[in-house]
C-alpha cells in the first residue's frame, strides 16, 4: 500500500454555505433536547461532555507539523481501497473508491434496475421471486485465515428476511436465499477463519411457528439466529432465543458468534422495550450447536433443524449483561475482545473472549466477562479499529467520532486513574455506522475511517424535502482525527467495509462459471443450438425462443417475427471478447431492457404486443461508432 503522507489534505468547512453560516451547535442542542427523554423512560441524556476532548475542533485535528494523508486521486490513478457500501432501502450494494470516495459501481441485489435489467431478466426474476424491493443493511466479505479472501460479498434484506451473495469476480449477485422463521433479518456476519457459515439475526420476535397461534401472547415469541452455508447458500440450522437480535459478529477461531440483544423486557411497544437497565450480548457456542445438530438433538421448525434456547443460559447460548439497548457489536482485530455499544447508555462494554469458555462452564458469571466499560459519549452505536489497540466509536446524539484505547479502558475499569478517551471529532450529523480500512480483519491498518451520517442539513446544495445522507471520510493516521471529505449519498447506505485493493480480483470478460449458465445451456441443448453461434427462432405453440448473438455493431439477426400475444424469450449472447465492450437489448413499447457483458449470455421473457406492428430492438450500451445503427425489428404479424 502506498502511503500518501507527503501531500496536503483538504478539510471541509464545518459550517454551511459561505454566504450564510449555520449554527451547528444550535442544531445539535435541539436534537439532544428532542431526543433526550423518549417515551417517558428514565433515560435522561445530557449534553455534558459532548465537546471534543484534547482540543479537537470541528473538522480539525492535524497534529502540529503533520499534514496527514491526501485524498486526491489524480486522473488515471487508482484508489488504494474498495469500499463496499450497502444501499439501504434502495436494495443494492455500491462500490466506492477510497480515499477518493468516487462511486465505481452499483450492484442491484433486491431491487429492479433498468440499466442492467436486474429484476427483469429470467435469472434475476428466478432469484427475486416477484419481489422488487429490499432493504440492504449489512455487507460483509468472505474470509480465510482472518482476512478477506476476495471470493464473495454477503448482504441481508431486512424487509423480507433474505441473504444474498455477490460473486466478487463479476460483482454480480449469484445467489439469494430466503431465511425461514425470521422477520427483520438485520445483523449478519460470516465466520472469519474460513468461508464457512454466515450467521444472521432476526431483529423482530414472532410466534414460532408463525401460523396463527400465540399471536396475542408476546411471551411466546422468539427471534432466530440462523446459520447459512456460505458456499451452498443453504440454511443449516437455527437457534431460538427470547430476545430481539440486532447486530452480529463472529470471532476469529470459529468458536462463537455474537448478537447484541435489546428488549430483554419482551415488550411490543416502545415504552415496554426500554424499562430494564441491562440487556445482553448473546454468545452462541457454534461447536456445541453443531454437535447437537449432528446428534439430532433438534426440533423441526418448518423444515429447519432448530434448537429452542429460550429462557436461560445453556451450553448453546450465553447471555452477557450489558447496558442498555446495545446496538453495535464488533470484534477487535487481535481477536481478544467484543465491543458492545449501549445505544441508551453512554458506554461501550468490552467483553474478553478468552473468558467465555469459563462462563459457559459455569466457573464464572457471564457478567465477569466484561472487562471494561468506558464512557464514550451520548448514543454510542458502532466501533471500528486501527490495529494498534485503539477503538473508534460512532456517537449518534453527540454527532462525534470518539477515539479510545482498549487497554486504558481495561485499566480504568480495574480502578486505575487513567483516561481511555484519546480524541473526539465532530461529524455532520447524527452518525450511525462507522468502519475503517480493513477494520473487520486481523490486518486492520489504521488509515481511513468513515462516518455514515444520517443527516446532511446545510452541507450541500438543497435538493427539495428529501436530503441525502452524508458520508464523511476521516484521516486516522494522526493523533487527532481529521475530517477530510463530505459526500452526499442516496438513500441511506447503512453500513460499509473498506478493503485493500490487492485483495479484490475481478474478471473483465465473463468466464461463464456462474450457475445461471447451466440454465441457458439446458435450453440450448433442448433446442439443438449453440449459444455462441445461434441466431434462430424456435416456436413451440405460443412460446417463442429467439436465440441471438451480438457483436459490435450488429445483432446476429436483423429481424424476427412473432404473433400477437406470444410469450417471447430472448436469449442473447455477446460474442465480443474485448473488455468493456458491453451490449444492451431493449425493445420499444415492451418494457424490455437488459445488459449483456463480453462473452456473457442473458435472457428475458415478455409478452408480444397484442396488436400487429413493427417494434424496434436496439443496443442501449454504447459499443461502437455505429452504436446508433445497432438495431433490428421485431415484427408482430
Amino acid at each position: 500500500m502506498k502511503d500518501r503522507n507527503d501531500k496536503d489534505a483538504t478539510t471541509p468547512k464545518t459550517k454551511g454555505h459561505r454566504d450564510k453560516e449555520v449554527d451547528v451547535s444550535g442544531r445539535r442542542n435541539f436534537l439532544v433536547g428532542a431526543g433526550a427523554v423518549i417515551g417517558g423512560s428514565a433515560v435522561a441524556l445530557k449534553l455534558t461532555g459532548c465537546a471534543p476532548q484534547g482540543g479537537a475542533d470541528s473538522g480539525a485535528g492535524a497534529a502540529a507539523g503533520h499534514e496527514g494523508q491526501n485524498i486526491h486521486i489524480a486522473p488515471g490513478q487508482m484508489d488504494d481501497y474498495y469500499g463496499f457500501w450497502s444501499g439501504g432501502h434502495s436494495g443494492e450494494i455500491r462500490i466506492i473508491g477510497v480515499p477518493s470516495m468516487r462511486e465505481l459501481k452499483r450492484i442491484p441485489v433486491f431491487n429492479r434496475e433498468s440499466a442492467s435489467g436486474w429484476g427483469s431478466t429470467d435469472f434475476s426474476k428466478k432469484l427475486l421471486k416477484g419481489r422488487l424491493a429490499g432493504d440492504t443493511h449489512h455487507v460483509h466479505l468472505s474470509y480465510t485465515g482472518g482476512t478477506y479472501d476476495g471470493r464473495y460479498v454477503y448482504v441481508n434484506d431486512k424487509m423480507s428476511a433474505r441473504l444474498a451473495r455477490v460473486r466478487i469476480a463479476t460483482m454480480e449477485t449469484d445467489k439469494i436465499v430466503d431465511i425461514p422463521n425470521a422477520q427483520g433479518t438485520h445483523g449478519i456476519f460470516p465466520q472469519r477463519h474460513k468461508t464457512g457459515l454466515v450467521l444472521c439475526n432476526s431483529e423482530f420476535r414472532i410466534p414460532q411457528p408463525n401460523d396463527g397461534r400465540d399471536m396475542h401472547d408476546p411471551s411466546k415469541y422468539a427471534g432466530t439466529h440462523t446459520a447459512i452455508d456460505g458456499e451452498t447458500m443453504e440454511v443449516k440450522w437455527q437457534v431460538l432465543v427470547e430476545g430481539n437480535l440486532d447486530l452480529c459478529a463472529t470471532d476469529y477461531e470459529g468458536n462463537y458468534s455474537f448478537a447484541s440483544c435489546y428488549n430483554s423486557e419482551g415488550g411490543v411497544t416502545l415504552e415496554e422495550m426500554m424499562g430494564a437497565d441491562l440487556d445482553h450480548v448473546y454468545v452462541f457456542n457454534l461447536k456445541a450447536i453443531q454437535a447437537a445438530v449432528d446428534a439430532g438433538k433438534t426440533i423441526d421448525l418448518n423444515g429447519v433443524k432448530a434448537i429452542d434456547a429460550r429462557g436461560a443460559d445453556s451450553e448453546y447460548v450465553l447471555r452477557v449483561p450489558v447496558p442498555k439497548s446495545p446496538h453495535g457489536v464488533n470484534v477487535s482485530p487481535d481477536g481478544k475482545y467484543v465491543i458492545a455499544s449501549g445505544k441508551l447508555s453512554p458506554t461501550c462494554s468490552v467483553i474478553e473472549i478468552g473468558k467465555l469458555a469459563d462462563a459457559f462452564a459455569g466457573k464464572i458469571k457471564p457478567r465477569d466477562c466484561v472487562v471494561a466499560e468506558p464512557e464514550v459519549g451520548l448514543g454510542p452505536l458502532h466501533t471500528a479499529f486501527d490495529g494498534k489497540g485503539n477503538a473508534y466509536t460512532s456517537i449518534f446524539i453527540d454527532s462525534v467520532m470518539t477515539k479510545w484505547n482498549i487497554d486504558k479502558a481495561i485499566r480504568q475499569f480495574k480502578g486505575e486513574d487513567v483516561n481511555p478517551i484519546l480524541d473526539k471529532v465532530d461529524v455532520h450529523y447524527q452518525v450511525g455506522h462507522t468502519n475503517a480500512s480493513m477494520s473487520e480483519t486481523k490486518d486492520a491498518d489504521g488509515k481511513w475511517l468513515v462516518a455514515l451520517c444520517k443527516f446532511s442539513k446545510d452541507r450541500f446544495l438543497p435538493v427539495g424535502p428529501l436530503q441525502h445522507e452524508n458520508d464523511q471520510l476521516i484521516d486516522m493516521t494522526m493523533d487527532k482525527l481529521k475530517v477530510v471529505h463530505d459526500g452526499a449519498t442516496y438513500p441511506e447506505p447503512h453500513d460499509c467495509v473498506i478493503v485493500a485493493r490487492d485483495l479484490i480480483k475481478t474478471i473483465q470478460v465473463q468466464d461463464r462459471k456462474d450457475d445461471r449458465f447451466r440454465m441457458y445451456e439446458k435450453w440450448a441443448k433442448a433446442d439443438g443450438v449453440d449459444l455462441m453461434t445461434a441466431n434462430k427462432v424456435v416456436r413451440k405453440g405460443k412460446k417463442v425462443r429467439v436465440y441471438m448473438t451480438s457483436q459490435a455493431p450488429k445483432f446476429g439477426m436483423n429481424e424476427f417475427t412473432v404473433r400477437p400475444g406470444d410469450e417471447v424469450q430472448i436469449i442473447l449472447t455477446n460474442i465480443d471478447n474485448v473488455a468493456d465492450l458491453s451490449h444492451g437489448f431493449a425493445v420499444c413499447q415492451h418494457d424490455v431492457n437488459m445488459l449483456i457483458n463480453p462473452q456473457d449470455t442473458q435472457s428475458i421473457t415478455f409478452t408480444a404486443s397484442k396488436t400487429r406492428g413493427v417494434f424496434w430492438y436496439y443496443c442501449t450500451w454504447f459499443c461502437h461508432a455505429l452504436h446508433l445503427e445497432m438495431r433490428g425489428r421485431m415484427i408482430v404479424e
